[in-house]
């Protein structure tokens, strides 16, 4: 895993491309080196991680480090991803952080009931979204540790 300036692989499952770009560029532009595999709904997410359908070969589908997940997803909501993942022995360990425009306690309190380990409402202001996605950014990628 992303340790020693390896890559850190990032799956991003989000919807919206305004948002998805927000979180590339603020991502791409922090100071630690990683890689974005960007997937619009969550049948696609679920097809890539239990490598399916055009994603069954292992060499076009690596295991992310981290995932992150939005909650208002087509063809398979984010919570029922999520739910999926912490469900399978291989997957569970991923780091799964919720980042939604929800801000309902139904969904805070299924979010972490079913494993993500941080929730992250995103702001509707866009200079408020990028300093959340750069502090996000200096956290996770730079000050987290993920397990070999």
């Amino acid at each position: 895993m992303a340790v020693d300036g390896e890559p850190i692989l990032i799956l991003l499952v989000e919807d919206d491309p305004a948002h998805a770009e927000i979180v590339r560029r603020n991502l791409g532009d922090s100071r630690v080196a990683n890689r974005i595999i960007h997937l619009a709904d969550g049948q696609a997410a679920l097809d890539y991680l239990f490598r399916q359908d055009a994603y069954a070969d292992p060499a076009s589908s690596p295991r992310p480090d981290l995932i992150l997940l939005d909650l208002r997803l087509p063809k398979v909501d984010g919570l029922e991803v999520l739910r999926r993942i912490k469900e399978d022995a291989g997957l569970r360990s991923l780091p799964t952080v919720v980042l939604t425009t929800s801000s309902a306690e139904t969904d805070l309190v299924g979010a972490y009931t079913n494993g993500a380990v941080s929730y992250l409402v995103k702001p509707v202001d866009f200079v408020k979204f990028t300093t959340l996605m750069e502090a996000f950014g200096y956290y996770w990628l730079a000050w987290n540790r993920f397990p070999q």
